[in-house]
């Protein structure tokens, strides 16, 4: 078949193809991606196309392989997913890093508010929720909320005072001599 008739034929059959697609994947920008992309596979295997063979049926299965390569592609990347989760789940927190916090959290608790620090060691450091910490100090969990980001502001400014550029560009070297700090 001529390149001009295929081309032609594809033209005219976009609205198709494209609704096509959108019902398999449930997305109108999803469809159109695959849609372009196969698009250009014509443009790079345009001679697959076999003498006689149907230019919009041969275009159909390319657009079905696509959808397969699509869907693989998409579970392949949620088995990756879960597996990370699940990784992350197992292995819980990191006792190194979680020392260190805990040794700076600790040094600088005491120089916040008294409802800040006890708010912090209990959620943060002692991972109870908030809902729970929240109804043994007689308040709201939304309360507890609010003054939990308010502690948590208050802390950062506390490292960044106490820990200079360290805090603020995310060092986690609580070993790094600060301002006063004996030696």
């Amino acid at each position: 078949m001529e390149g001009e008739t295929v081309v032609r034929a594809l033209v005219e059959n976009h609205r198709h193809f494209l609704a096509f697609l959108e019902r398999r994947v449930g997305s109108r920008a999803l469809a159109e991606e695959l849609l372009q992309a196969a698009f250009v596979r014509t443009l790079e295997k345009g001679d697959a196309l076999r003498e006689g063979e149907s230019a919009v049926a041969w275009f159909y299965r390319l657009l079905r392989n696509a959808l397969i390569d699509h869907y693989r592609k998409q579970a392949a990347e949620g088995r990756a997913l879960e597996r990370e989760a699940r990784e992350a789940t197992e292995a819980g927190p990191d006792p190194e890093l979680r020392q260190a916090v805990c040794a700076c959290m600790g040094e600088l608790l005491p120089t916040l508010k008294p409802e800040y620090a006890h708010l912090l060691r209990q959620v943060d450091l002692e991972e109870r929720s908030v809902p729970e910490v929240a109804q043994e100090a007689g308040i709201t969990p939304n309360n507890a909320g609010v003054r939990l980001h308010r502690a948590r502001q208050a802390l950062k400014r506390q490292l960044e005072r106490s820990c200079g550029t360290c805090a603020t560009h995310g060092c986690l070297d609580c070993s790094c001599r600060r301002p006063g700090a004996s030696p």
